[in-house]
């Protein structure tokens, strides 16, 4: 069971850039999707194989999240029932027969940390909160564009980047919030080291000195972890600033 998770920074665009021919080359069973900038109708994708998810913004071109799943879930959830968080398509739950499969796409806390205070003291308890709801019930796979990096050793740059949105102290510990109600970090069960990144900016050449960010992730409850097989990240897949990573389930 592979699944895959990928901020394509506007599904139209990634069409443009080979999203079908990635789509047949990696062959995913389940494809979680950020920052998708549309909404179903105005997206013609020819993938017979799987069945799709969406969950679009009321903001026409921004934000959206969805699954393209093999098999057919056994409910879907879009949003998590509080009004504040509700409006810009940012969170889908599909459930399996012995886990839920989670996509997010955390809001950025914006140049100027102008939406600091909302994504650190609602959003981030508010998420965790509703993953261990959903967790009373089965383990849960949550991944997508989580907007921070955890540790210094998930940026490039840590020391120039230390009030930065995405690596502020207070989006860090919404991290460590995660990591202390017992979810897995899939990817640091595998490679302790730094210098693997899943964003880059689209300036200065970034990409190409791998000058970048790991804030896409997959977490996983620890009732999965005996199933987990491998955890990876693909930054050679171009297409979009980010780079899809993914898990292999047992």
């Amino acid at each position: 069971m592979k699944i895959l998770s990928w901020n394509v920074n506007g599904i139209r665009a990634a069409q443009k850039k080979g999203f079908a021919d990635f789509m047949t080359e990696s062959n995913p069973d389940i494809i979680c999707l950020q920052e998708t900038k549309a909404r179903p109708e105005q997206v013609e994708l020819d993938l017979p194989e799987y069945h799709q998810y969406w969950n679009s913004a009321e903001k026409k071109g921004y934000s959206g999240t969805a699954i393209f799943s093999k098999e057919k879930p056994l409910s879907v959830k879009n949003d998590m029932d509080i009004p504040e968080h509700d409006t810009e398509g940012r969170v889908i739950a599909a459930e399996y027969s012995d886990y839920y499969l989670v996509t997010v796409y955390t809001p950025n806390a914006k140049r100027g940390l102008l939406r600091l205070d909302y994504r650190s003291e609602s959003w981030d308890p508010d998420f965790l909160a509703y993953m261990k709801e959903l967790e009373k019930h089965k383990p849960v796979i949550f991944c997508g564009d989580l907007n921070v990096a955890h540790t210094e050793i998930d940026l490039a740059n840590p020391k120039s980047n230390r009030k930065n949105a995405g690596f502020t102290d207070e989006e860090r510990a919404g991290f460590d919030n995660i990591l202390a109600a017992g979810f897995i970090d899939t990817f640091r069960e595998f490679e302790s080291g730094g210098g693997h990144y899943t964003w880059w900016s689209y300036m200065g050449g970034a990409r190409a000195r791998n000058v970048g960010w790991r804030i896409d992730y997959f977490c996983i409850s620890p009732a999965l972890r005996p199933r987990l097989q491998s955890a990876f990240i693909l930054p050679d897949v171009m297409g979009s600033d980010h780079c899809p990573v993914g898990i292999v389930l047992d």
